[in-house]
């Protein structure tokens, strides 16, 4: 079930109207959302809501034992729940890739058969649910929130609208919420609809038209595409993941908005950025804010020298890359993220006088390059189609096979959605606002019209589903 689908849309108006029934009694309400975000997630695969509960409930145990335990006995706990919910995301994510690579090199000594190779499936949003679970169990060891009930702490991990690609919405942030019973205003309402119809349009028109008429034809056979082809797709790449998954965000946030709950903003215009420092503050915050507070500063952040710096922020990235996936596609986008936020902290601590003085484009152009560079990796299926993608791109071929004027617009659109005024979304929901609720009505029926006419057929998968 995807959130751009009428299915969803049936799903979402249910419980939309048995939530707000119930807004009399606060656990009814959440048991109602409860039971509606594990049908959600059923909806791809039951079996694995099983594994929802259980790891909601592991981690509500190891929670309770870590408030009832002094300091020592509260770290060993949460080490130990750190490495259970690791567990679990290695299990399904790692395994095959583990296997295939040792299966590889057993092979270069004549004994490729005595390695099994499994086929494991994974989880949609298993990442993400871990995630949360972990920055929860060190939140309560440092007293940062108190241990939630079981019921909260489910709902919590389950809550359909950003169960399987976030935003990672911390304990501190929503729990409190769940302790009482939501209101809706009028504001709330405008900006939620306003939000999730922008979302609608990032993925339904700009992400799905670039990725069936552009990206997918240049990654899938790059050797074929002349460098022009290449490069254009590329950019629109670039265009495409960030209309993806910030559409899913922007709906996610919408949608918990309409059933009064607040989610934090999880981009910022990121292709603006300065630097990639700037950069990782703008894009998928969320994450980035979880990889600094969990892993960055618990390893030493830049507390510990200079050298011991350089190495945390390459450490951080690699498993942030890592964390999408198990290929060295992710490695390599990590480590070239980790490599080049060092090379702007060892420029920024050689020239400092000079550094703010150059111009915000040439800084803007370089970070964004450097990004688009990196989305190669990140893209292609292996990284052999990576290296052919990069090659083809270099050998100077600049005859246009591929481009459209559709696709380029597209990509040219998606770009200038960054030189919008901030929370521009968010502005015109202040306007509206003030509309009476017919004219509101007909103006956003229109606006889904519109929406639905410009959008080709069928609905592709959110990217971060396979996170």
């Amino acid at each position: 079930m995807q959130f751009p689908t009428f299915g969803f849309a049936l799903f979402f108006l249910a419980v939309y109207i048995v939530t707000w029934a119930l807004r009399g009694s606060n656990e009814w309400r959440k048991i109602a959302l409860l039971m509606a975000s594990w049908f959600f997630y059923g909806s791809w695969d039951g079996r694995f809501v099983a594994l929802l509960f259980a790891s909601a409930f592991v981690n509500w145990g190891l929670a309770q034992a870590i408030v009832r335990n002094d300091a020592r006995t509260g770290r060993w706990l949460v080490v130990v729940g750190v490495v259970l919910n690791l567990a679990v995301l290695a299990g399904f994510k790692y395994t095959g890739f583990f296997l295939e690579q040792l299966a590889a090199l057993l092979e270069r000594w004549g004994m490729g058969r005595d390695v099994p190779l499994l086929e494991v499936f994974l989880p949609v949003g298993v990442s993400f649910f871990t995630f949360q679970a972990i920055s929860y169990l060190v939140d309560v060891h440092r007293r940062r929130v108190p241990a939630a009930g079981l019921l909260d702490l489910s709902l919590l991990m389950s809550f359909f609208p950003h169960l399987v690609a976030g935003p990672i919405v911390r304990a501190s942030d929503l729990l409190p919420q769940f302790r009482r019973v939501p209101r809706l205003t009028r504001g709330a309402v405008s900006a939620a609809l306003l939000l999730i119809l922008w979302g609608l349009l990032k993925k339904a028109v700009i992400a799905s038209e670039l990725a069936a008429n552009l990206v997918d034809p240049a990654f899938h056979d790059p050797a074929h595409r002349s460098s022009f082809d290449l490069l254009i797709g590329a950019y629109g790449y670039a265009v495409q993941i960030y209309c993806d998954f910030s559409a899913y965000s922007d709906m996610a946030i919408g949608l918990a908005a309409l059933l009064g709950y607040s989610f934090p903003r999880n981009f910022d215009q990121p292709y603006r950025a300065r630097s990639l420092q700037d950069f990782w503050r703008r894009w998928h915050i969320s994450l980035s804010s979880w990889l600094r507070d969990y892993l960055y500063i618990p390893l030493g952040g830049s507390r510990k020298g200079r050298a011991r710096t350089y190495v945390n922020l390459f450490a951080t990235m690699f498993l942030g890359g890592l964390w999408h996936g198990a290929s060295w596609n992710f490695m390599l986008w990590g480590s070239l993220h980790g490599l080049w936020l060092g090379v702007e902290r060892a420029a920024k601590r050689r020239w400092p006088a000079h550094w703010p003085a150059v111009p915000a484009f040439v800084g803007i152009l370089v970070t964004f390059h450097i990004v688009v560079l990196g989305w190669i990796f990140f893209r292609a299926p292996g990284l052999d189609e990576a290296l052919a993608y990069l090659a083809a791109l270099g050998a100077g071929d600049w005859r246009n096979t591929l481009v459209t004027p559709l696709s380029l617009a597209l990509v040219a659109f998606g770009l200038a959605i960054h030189a919008m005024p901030a929370r521009g979304v968010q502005a015109i929901a202040v306007r509206v606002r003030q509309w009476p609720a017919p004219a509101l009505g007909l103006a956003l029926g229109a606006l889904i019209l519109v929406v639905d006419a410009l959008r080709p057929a069928g609905v592709a998968p959110f990217i971060y589903y396979q996170f």
